[in-house]
C-alpha cells in the first residue's frame, strides 16, 4: 500500500477539517484580550537591593522607581492648595447644591478669608466642625489663602480631648452641632474662643456667636493675606483615631496636599482619565486629609463633585447605614449624573449584592452568563458591553443603579479591607474598573493601589476571610515592614510585618502635646501586611 492511499479523502473528510480549522481560528482570533499587558502586573513595585534585619527592603512603585524623584503636583502652576482653582476655567460645575465657577468660588474664598482674618489675630489655629458641604471647601481654602492654621477631626468622640490638649483660638460649626460645641465647653478651662456659627443663629445668653454668613459679608472688601502661603509651610493639622482607640495627630503642609491629589490622579489610566465632563461622588468624609484631597482633585480637574450622607461626621442619631440607599442618595444632588465613585468596602459588597440578586432572576440565562463573564475575566478582559450584560447584567444594574449605571466609568475602593471573596462578584457585577486601594489617617493620598485593569485573582489562603490585595506603594511614598521573621524570609516566603510608610503625601506626625517630629520619618500605621512575588501588597488588619 503506497502513501497516496493513506492520503485518499472524501466530501466529508474535507467538512471536517475546513470546520476544525474555523472552530480553532475563531477561538484565538476572538479570544478577549487582556486590558493591560500582564508583564506590567508581574513586577508592581520597585524593591531595594539590601534590606536591615528584621525589616523588608523599601518598596516603591515600579514607574517611581527607587531613584526616581516623587512627584509632588499634578501641574507646574499648582504649588498651594488654592492653585487648585484655576482661574483659566470659565465653565461653571456643581458642587453640592451649588452651580459656581472658578471666579465665583475665588471670590468667595477671598471674601471669607478677609472677614475671619479680621475677627482672629496672626498665628491662630481654627477648628472646623462642619459636616462637608461648599462652606467647608470655601472655610479651608479661606484659612490657607491668609496662612490661619486649620484643625480637623475625623470623630466627634475628640472634640473633648482637643479643646482640652490643643485649644483654638476659633471655632467653625453649624447650627445643628453648635449644643454640642457648648456642652464640650464645660469641661475645659479658660474657654475663650471665637465661635462661628453656619446657618441660623441661636440666642445663648453667655457667649457671643458670629454668623458665617456675616463674616463673608463683611470681607467683601478684600484683604491681603498677612503671609503668603509656600508650599512647604504648615497648612492644616488633623486629628483621628487608631485601630486600638488612641489618638494621633498629624501636620500638612500644602505640599502634601498637591502631592495627594497627584496621587489620586495617578489612580487613573490615559482612557478613564479625570475631565472636566466628570462627576465625582465620594464617601470620605472633608474632615479626613484623603476626603479633602479627593474634593481638590475634583476642583482641579473642573468636575461636578458632592459626599454621600455618611461622610457627615457630626450628627445626631446613628450613622446611615453604608448601603446601596447611601450611595443612589448622591442623585437628590443637583450634579449630572456620577461618572466616578469613591466608595468604602460595604458600600461595594452591598452594591454587588444587590446587582447579582436582580440577575439572578434570569433562572436559565444567568448559569450562563457568569460562566462566559467569569472566562473573560480570568483572561484579563471585562466590558459592561457584552451579550450577557445586554440580556442579564445590564438589566440588572439599571434596576439597582438607575441612570448612574450607565454614566459610572470607575469605582475607587477605600476607608477598609475588602473581603477576596468579594473581589469577583463586584467585578462581574458592576463590570467597571475597581480600583482597591489602602489609606490611612497619615496621608492625604492612597498608600496602595491597584490598577485600574488588574484583573488577576491571586492565590488566597482563606478567601472568605483574607482581604483582596492592594496592589503597590502609591507613586509618591515608599513603604517597607517591620517585624518580618528572617529565617522565613530567607527560605523565601513573603515578608509579614507591620507597615511603614514615608513620602511627599505623608504628612509630619506631631506628639501628645503638639511637638513636630522629624520630617520625612517613617510612620507607624499599626497596620500589618504582607508583599507578594510580583510586588503586590495585602493589608491583613491591625496589629
Amino acid at each position: 500500500m503506497t502513501i497516496s492511499d493513506y492520503l485518499v479523502t472524501d466530501d466529508l473528510t474535507v467538512l471536517l477539517g475546513f470546520i476544525g480549522v474555523s472552530v480553532f481560528l475563531l477561538q484565538n482570533l476572538y479570544k478577549p484580550q487582556p486590558l493591560v499587558h500582564p508583564i506590567l502586573l508581574g513586577r508592581q513595585s520597585d524593591a531595594g537591593r539590601v534590606r536591615h534585619s528584621g525589616e523588608s527592603a523599601v518598596y516603591r512603585n515600579y514607574g517611581t522607581g527607587l531613584m526616581g524623584r516623587f512627584p509632588v503636583r499634578p501641574d507646574k502652576d499648582v504649588n498651594v492648595v488654592t492653585d487648585f482653582v484655576k482661574p483659566e476655567f470659565d465653565a461653571p460645575r456643581t458642587l453640592w447644591s451649588t452651580k459656581i465657577t472658578n471666579a465665583q468660588l475665588k471670590a468667595r474664598v477671598s471674601a471669607f478669608g478677609s472677614g475671619i482674618a479680621k475677627l482672629v489675630p496672626e498665628d491662630s489655629t481654627v477648628l472646623i466642625l462642619l459636616n462637608d458641604c461648599i462652606e467647608f471647601v470655601i472655610t479651608d481654602l479661606a484659612l490657607s489663602e491668609q496662612s490661619i492654621a486649620s484643625i480637623t477631626l475625623s470623630s466627634p468622640k475628640l472634640l473633648a480631648r482637643v479643646l482640652e490638649m490643643h485649644p483654638p483660638n476659633a471655632i467653625i460649626t453649624d447650627n445643628a452641632f453648635l449644643p454640642h460645641v457648648l456642652q464640650a465647653r464645660h469641661g475645659v478651662d479658660d474657654f475663650h474662643h471665637t465661635l462661628i456659627v453656619l446657618g441660623l443663629l441661636p440666642n445663648p445668653r453667655d457667649i457671643v456667636l458670629h454668623s458665617w454668613n456675616d463674616v463673608e459679608s463683611h470681607g467683601k472688601v478684600p484683604q491681603a493675606p498677612r503671609n503668603a502661603p509656600q508650599p512647604g509651610s504648615a497648612y492644616t493639622v488633623s486629628f483621628f483615631e487608631t485601630p486600638s482607640g488612641g489618638m494621633r495627630c498629624v501636620q500638612f503642609s500644602h505640599e502634601n496636599f498637591t502631592s495627594g491629589v497627584t496621587a489620586i490622579k495617578a489612580l487613573f489610566p490615559a482612557t478613564i482619565n479625570l475631565s472636566t465632563l466628570d462627576t465625582i461622588v465620594s464617601s470620605h468624609s472633608l474632615s479626613t486629609p484623603y476626603g479633602r484631597a479627593i474634593a481638590y482633585a475634583a476642583l482641579f480637574e473642573g468636575a461636578s463633585f458632592a459626599t454621600l450622607p455618611s461622610t457627615g461626621v457630626f450628627h445626631d442619631g446613628d450613622a446611615p447605614a453604608l448601603d446601596v440607599a447611601d450611595i443612589l442618595s448622591a442623585i437628590k444632588f443637583p450634579i449630572p449624573s456620577p461618572t466616578v465613585l469613591f466608595l468604602k468596602p460595604e458600600h461595594v459588597q452591598s452594591l454587588a449584592s444587590s446587582v447579582m440578586d436582580r440577575a439572578k432572576k434570569s433562572f436559565f440565562l444567568f448559569p450562563l452568563a457568569w460562566r462566559h463573564k467569569f472566562a473573560s475575566l480570568t483572561e484579563g478582559f471585562l466590558t459592561k458591553d457584552s451579550l450577557w450584560d445586554r440580556t442579564v447584567f445590564g438589566s440588572a444594574r439599571e434596576d439597582v443603579l438607575g441612570k448612574m449605571a450607565d454614566t459610572v466609568k470607575a469605582v475607587v475602593i477605600s476607608g477598609g479591607l475588602l473581603p477576596f471573596d468579594a473581589l469577583v462578584p463586584a467585578r462581574l457585577a458592576l463590570s467597571i474598573p475597581l480600583i482597591n486601594t489602602y489609606t490611612h489617617g497619615s496621608a492625604t493620598g492612597p498608600l496602595f493601589a491597584t490598577h485600574a485593569f488588574d484583573l488577576q485573582m491571586l492565590p488566597s489562603s482563606s478567601p472568605a476571610t483574607e482581604p483582596a490585595h492592594v496592589g503597590a506603594p502609591s507613586v509618591n511614598v515608599e513603604v517597607k515592614l517591620i517585624g518580618v521573621n528572617d529565617n522565613v524570609v530567607e527560605k523565601g516566603a513573603d515578608p509579614t510585618g507591620e507597615i511603614l510608610v514615608r513620602g511627599s503625601s505623608v504628612g509630619n506626625m506631631l506628639s501628645a502635646d503638639g511637638e513636630a517630629g522629624e520630617k520625612n520619618a517613617w510612620v507607624h500605621t499599626e497596620e500589618m501586611a504582607c508583599v507578594m512575588t510580583n510586588g503586590a501588597f495585602k493589608v491583613l488588619g491591625s496589629t
